[in-house]
């Protein structure tokens, strides 16, 4: 007697023989016998268990009342995903579900042998799954014969609009028999996979549970802000901290990926990298390793957000932040999966956090915002597991009982437990320190003189009480505030408001520091009271002499810049007067230079002028002689120059 009411003996027989005790919301849905052969169009978050429900879902449609399939002709079924990885991933869930039916199942992926593909088509199969570009190679080249399919599932409808392929998707359907039954799966319903449906389906029923509208509940989304030249460090940590069993880290691009990939195999971390580059043998190789534990870390580019299902995935780290919410549904619904907890973690760079905000907002989800694990807390989790391990609560055994004697007459217990927690720890990567960054969200600064409250308002000319100090850094080495007031509130744990006046020198600053902060701004600093780059402090008594002084040059010092020479630029200044009060100098004897007599030469004539000041004209000589190359070939006027070949 089956728990699974409804549904066809051999897919409950195989449900039961897999583990399964329930159906997924998802999966009772798709599965009532109200529904009969009539289309749907499913919404289905990633992890939801819609292979299966798809599964279940065409049973009656090809046994149509049998227990077995007949034996194998032209395809019945036709189900269309847009990955590889995905299109692989449904044929094995459909094998075990439909392993009691005697149904034989074919794939036509790209990257694949097209002529296996083409021989498993001629031998016969009752479902067939595959891309949608290979699928339409096969049609088009006669390999595939559609006459006899009953029903057609689109899975991951939208995913395959987003990349193109509506047009393969197109002739497939038309290439279909028109009575055909047509299910589509798509984790959003926009405006084009409505238009495909009513373009493509007949009076389709629209299922979407109430499970399906709660996104990821086994999920707990965490933003870690981190400063941007510790993101890859932060990923170290993360990685380190969760010690997941497999871990998933999402990339931009690929020249990320293979970065990532060389860095975390020199730390010691066992990582397989996938990205598109990579052949279709390549790819599956990369995930068995994940599967068989070979492999702990797999760095990926979005290739692997949807279709991958790596049974024991606990972790799940943004390297990159997501273009848009459904990339980082889709990439964070790789953990989480079929009741299981899983954590999806963004790498937040602090001028990124309003980026991280708007797509979490838009995804309708919530995260916790901290700062990446620190190195504390991870030697703290480090010995809470070694404490947790089960190999140290495991009895002794008669074969090891004569190793254990001789290590305690040899070993005292500390010595011992030394051993083993330096065992336990070998091969680990080391974690990382990081810069610390303040998780408060500073406000944005608005424009005009009300952006700042009036009781936080400081005026910029002096301090009621205040502390001069002086900076080892003038005008000659090129001191600009820009950097040094940066400088003085990172070594001295102070803000910009408790800065008042600078006055630059030639060869020091004056900087006024409020009194309530001088105290500490020394003790930060130190007894040495030095900065960044050797730039000393020295605290004045009482106010300095704020008079500007001239530059002078000692000997042997480079000449000064201009805004370093007053005295020079205050004759310059002195001396200037506007173009139009120069006075127009004249010549000697009253004249202007266009005031000469008519006939008279500008120049002195010269021996081959005549007494107009003109040059002679040349009697002709006449043609000048030829002296180019004469063309020789035969046909041609001598003469010439030859024609440029």
């Amino acid at each position: 007697m089956t728990s699974f009411a409804g549904l066809a003996p051999a897919m409950a027989k195989a449900l039961e023989k897999r583990g399964y005790t329930t159906l997924t919301p998802v999966q009772v849905a798709v599965s009532d016998p109200a529904i009969g052969d009539a289309d749907a169009l499913v919404s289905a978050q990633t992890g939801s268990g819609k292979t299966v429900a798809f599964g279940l879902a065409l049973a009656p449609t090809l046994l149509e009342g049998e227990e077995r399939f007949a034996r194998a002709a032209s395809p019945l079924a036709l189900v269309i995903a847009p990955t590889r990885e995905l299109a692989m991933q449904v044929k094995r869930e459909l094998e075990w579900l439909y392993e009691m039916t005697g149904a034989v199942m074919a794939s036509c992926v790209g990257g694949m042998d097209m002529r296996t593909e083409r021989r498993a088509l001629e031998r016969g199969a009752h479902i067939v799954v595959g891309t949608p570009g290979r699928l339409r190679d096969h049609i088009t080249r006669g390999n595939l014969d559609l006459g006899g399919v009953r029903a057609v599932v689109l899975d991951e409808a939208d995913e395959m609009l987003d990349l193109g392929f509506r047009e393969d998707l197109e002739f497939i359907l038309e290439s279909a028999p028109e009575d055909r039954r047509t299910l589509m799966f798509s984790a959003t319903v926009s405006r084009e996979i409505a238009s495909l449906a009513k373009n493509y389906q007949r009076d389709a029923m629209r299922i979407s549970t109430a499970a399906e509208r709660e996104q990821h509940v086994d999920i707990d989304y965490r933003a870690l802000l981190v400063a941007p030249a510790d993101r890859e460090n932060a990923i170290i940590n993360v990685l380190r901290y969760y010690d997941a069993q497999n871990a998933l880290v999402f990339c931009s691009t690929r020249a990320a990926v293979n970065h990532l990939t060389a860095r975390f195999n020199n730390r010691g971390f066992s990582v397989v990298a996938l990205s598109g580059e990579l052949s279709q043998n390549e790819r599956t190789h990369a995930l068995q390793a994940m599967r068989d534990g070979r492999a702990r870390v797999c760095i990926a580019t979005d290739v692997a957000a949807r279709g991958i299902d790596l049974p024991n995935l606990e972790l799940v780290v943004h390297a990159d932040l997501p273009t848009n919410p459904e990339t980082l549904l889709h990439r964070s619904g790789r953990t989480g999966r079929a009741g299981r907890k899983g954590v999806s973690a963004l790498i937040v760079p602090v001028s990124a956090r309003r980026k991280a905000e708007r797509l979490l907002q838009a995804a309708n989800l919530k995260a916790n915002w901290a700062r990446p694990p620190s190195v504390e807390e991870i030697l703290q989790r480090d010995d809470e597991r070694l404490l947790a391990d089960p190999l140290l609560a495991d009895k002794i055994a008669e074969d090891e009982a004569a190793t254990v004697e001789a290590l305690v007459a040899r070993f005292d217990a500390r010595q011992l437990a030394a051993a083993v927690a330096r065992f336990f720890k070998a091969g680990r990567s080391a974690p990382e320190d990081l810069i610390e960054v303040p998780l408060e969200q500073r406000k944005p600064r608005e424009r005009g003189n009300d952006a700042i409250p009036a009781e936080t308002k400081r005026p910029r000319d002096s301090f009621a009480a205040s502390l001069w100090i002086s900076v080892s850094v003038g005008r000659k080495q090129r001191a600009e505030p820009r950097w040094l007031i940066p400088m003085l509130c990172r070594n001295g744990n102070i803000t910009k408001n408790e800065i008042g006046a600078i006055k630059m020198q030639p060869e020091e600053t004056y900087v006024e520091l409020s009194a309530d902060a001088a105290n500490g701004f020394l003790e930060a600093i130190g007894p040495g009271s030095m900065l960044e780059r050797g730039i000393r402090v020295t605290v004045l008594e009482g106010q300095p002499d704020l008079t500007p002084q001239p530059y002078t040059r000692a000997p042997g010092d480079k000449p000064a810049k201009r805004y370093d020479r007053p005295a020079r630029s205050e004759e310059r200044r002195a001396d200037w007067k506007p173009r139009g009060e120069f006075e127009k100098k004249a010549r000697p004897d009253g004249k202007r230079d266009f005031d000469r007599p008519e006939g008279t030469a500008a120049k002195p004539n010269r021996k081959d002028r005549d007494e107009s000041g003109r040059k002679p004209a040349k009697p002709f000589a006449g043609p000048k002689p030829f002296k180019g190359k004469r063309d020789e070939r035969p046909g041609k006027p001598k003469g010439r120059k030859p024609d440029r070949l």
